[in-house]
C-alpha cells in the first residue's frame, strides 16, 4: 500500500487569526516560488495554528521569518499511499504494532492517479520509515 516513505520537515507558525491570513501566507510563499505541498490549518481561541510541508523548506522558513512570523521547524514523516479502501488502516495497525504513537496526521492532493500524500508526526519517526518501507 505503500509506494514511498520518507523524513522531510514541516513548518508552524502560530500566530493571531484574523481574516485573510491563509491568502496571506500563501501569497508570501507563492511570490517567492515556493510550491506547497501539504498544509493544514486551525484556529481555536483567536489563535492559528498553521502546518505546511514545502517543496523548499529552508526557503519557505526563511521567507515566512523575514514576513515577520515566528516559525518553528519539526521533523515530518511523508507517506506516498494508493488511495484505495483500507490502506490507511493498513498504515496505522503496522505502525501501533510497534507501539509508535500517531501524534497527528493529514492528508495532501493526488499525486497521480490512485496515489495520495499523507504527513505524519509520529513519537519515532525514523523507526516508523523503517516500518513502512519494510512492509510495503
Amino acid at each position: 500500500m505503500v509506494k514511498n516513505a520518507f523524513i522531510w520537515k514541516e513548518l508552524t507558525l502560530t500566530t493571531k487569526n484574523k481574516v485573510g491570513l491563509l491568502a496571506h501566507i500563501a501569497k508570501i510563499i507563492a511570490d517567492h516560488g515556493i510550491n506547497i505541498e501539504g498544509i493544514v490549518g486551525y484556529s481555536m481561541d483567536g489563535e492559528a495554528n498553521i502546518m505546511i510541508v514545502a517543496e523548499n523548506i529552508t526557503e519557505a522558513k526563511e521567507t515566512l521569518s523575514q514576513s515577520g512570523f515566528s516559525v518553528k521547524e519539526s521533523e515530518v514523516l511523508v507517506v506516498d499511499l494508493r488511495n484505495k479502501s483500507g490502506a490507511l488502516k493498513s498504515l496505522a495497525a503496522k505502525i501501533s504494532e510497534h507501539n509508535i504513537d500517531i501524534k497527528y496526521i493529514y492528508g495532501t492532493v493526488t499525486l497521480e492517479e490512485g496515489i495520495s500524500r499523507l504527513v505524519l508526526a509520529t513519537s519515532a519517526n525514523e523507526k516508523a520509515l523503517v516500518i513502512l518501507k519494510e512492509n510495503r
